[in-house]
């Protein structure tokens, strides 16, 4: 596959990004340089290699859910904008 105007500029409308001329020719040598190198991976024996699911072997350290009381509802109200003696106050915005 080649890289040129007409490409670059159907991806740029496809993405909603606007491209600037004088960047143009630079993009299409850029995304030549990426096209031919996965090309290149093709050539690559990969054959014996099993798949990755994941990069690393690790386990994620976990930690058990505590409930643990951090504010008082009253401090967790105190700087809201619009709140009643129990609950943030949020506008409407779901419309019937």
């Amino acid at each position: 596959m080649q890289i040129d105007a007409e490409l670059i500029h159907k991806l740029a409308g496809l993405s909603g990004l606007r491209i600037d001329p004088s960047r143009e020719e630079a993009m299409i040598q850029d995304l030549q340089k990426m096209l031919d190198f996965v090309h290149r991976l093709n050539e690559v024996d990969t054959t014996g290699v099993e798949p990755l699911q994941h990069m690393v072997t690790g386990q994620n350290a976990e930690r058990t859910d505590q409930e643990k009381d951090i504010f008082s509802r009253t401090q967790a109200l105190f700087n809201a904008k619009g709140a009643d003696e129990q609950y943030f106050r949020v506008p409407k915005v779901i419309k019937k």
